[in-house]
């Protein structure tokens, strides 16, 4: 479970860090790449959080 909450706090600063630099950058093609990668890093930073509380709420029903 450790391992998932590391790796959880590593997409969303990695998400972070991508939104930072999208929001600096002044070329539009490199605005719109970091703009899809901090989503996408978003999107699977949420998609650990709810694995993580499932299985949070597995180990809470054994």
């Amino acid at each position: 479970m450790q391992d998932m909450l590391t790796h959880l706090e590593k997409l969303r600063t990695d998400a972070a860090e991508c939104a930072l630099i999208r929001d600096l950058a002044t070329d539009i093609r490199k605005r719109e790449l970091f703009a899809k990668l901090a989503e996408h890093l978003a999107a699977l930073a949420a998609e650990v959080e709810a694995a993580v509380g499932a299985a949070g709420k597995e180990g809470e029903a054994t």
